[in-house]
């Protein structure tokens, strides 16, 4: 609570997707609507896509990236959820590279009386640092993992307001969830304190600028950077014009000891198994 300033935590989910689940068991029903990200344009397999218990149990509606600028078009987002006028929406991505304004996405949820979760996986690092907006006491819950950009172990967390504290906890046990793993929430409890120094302030400080020359290089090198750039840890890069995929990429690169993942991008017209992209980061 120190490290995200905040009233309420749970710390016991195994993983992100956990997290999510906990939270969406929390406020919703079977067959309630979310609105969140296309899972083409940035979005997460946890937002609602069909192989995930989230597009099975809800009715999922998903807002794009502007087709030009390839960043989220609040606007827009603000016309969908009044025509569909879910219970929750989720701010958040798997693979976006610009800052969010969740104090927009607070605005259009206000509006249309729906929850809003934040979905914090990749970011919370940055975000804990001041390197990214906080959706800390905007969000009515933030979701986050403990092994990306928080630089701890494999696991994920929810934050809110303690109004929200008995739902929660609840839904992580016994609504998800059996027992805690105490050895991997003593291993967070030490990533937090880490993440509370100087140190790691200028360790996330010093992921973005390494962010921005690799992705700076490769545009000088003649790649296309989704949106054109990156503000945090990661960026897009579509190899369309290389005539090589995702799944080739990652192949040749894995072989020199590199490690990156095949990603689908805007207007892909790819297989996702295949991809249009990489994402690096």
């Amino acid at each position: 609570n120190q490290l995200f300033v905040s009233n309420y935590s749970n710390v016991q989910p195994h993983s992100g997707v956990n997290a999510n689940l906990a939270v969406y068991l929390s406020v919703l029903n079977c067959g309630d609507r979310i609105l969140s990200m296309n899972l083409r344009d940035g979005g997460h397999l946890s937002h609602g896509h069909k192989q995930n218990l989230s597009g099975r149990y809800y009715e999922i509606h998903t807002y794009t990236v502007d087709p030009e600028t390839e960043m989220i078009d609040y606007e827009n987002v603000r016309k969908l959820a009044k025509a569909t006028r879910p219970k929750l929406i989720i701010a958040g991505a798997s693979s976006y590279s610009r800052l969010i304004d969740f104090k927009k996405f607070r605005d259009i949820a206000d509006e249309v009386s729906a929850y809003l979760m934040a979905d914090t996986a990749h970011i919370a690092g940055l975000m804990v640092t001041g390197y990214h907006p906080s959706s800390i006491n905007v969000a009515d819950f933030t979701t986050a993992t403990t092994h990306k950009t928080l630089r701890g172990p494999r696991g994920g967390l929810i934050i809110a307001d303690k109004k929200y504290a008995g739902l929660i906890d609840k839904s992580v046990f016994p609504g998800i969830q059996g027992g805690p793993l105490m050895h991997i929430i003593a291993a967070k409890a030490v990533a937090f304190r880490e993440a509370l120094k100087d140190s790691f302030k200028d360790y996330s400080r010093r992921i973005i600028e390494n962010s921005k020359a690799l992705c700076e290089y490769m545009k000088n090198e003649g790649f296309r950077i989704v949106s054109g750039g990156t503000d945090n840890h990661l960026f897009l890069i579509d190899l369309t014009s290389k005539e090589l995929t995702g799944y080739e990429a990652v192949g040749t690169l894995s072989s020199v000891g590199i490690i990156i993942n095949k990603n689908v991008i805007l207007f892909d017209k790819l297989d996702p198994i295949i991809t249009s992209g990489i994402r690096i980061g």
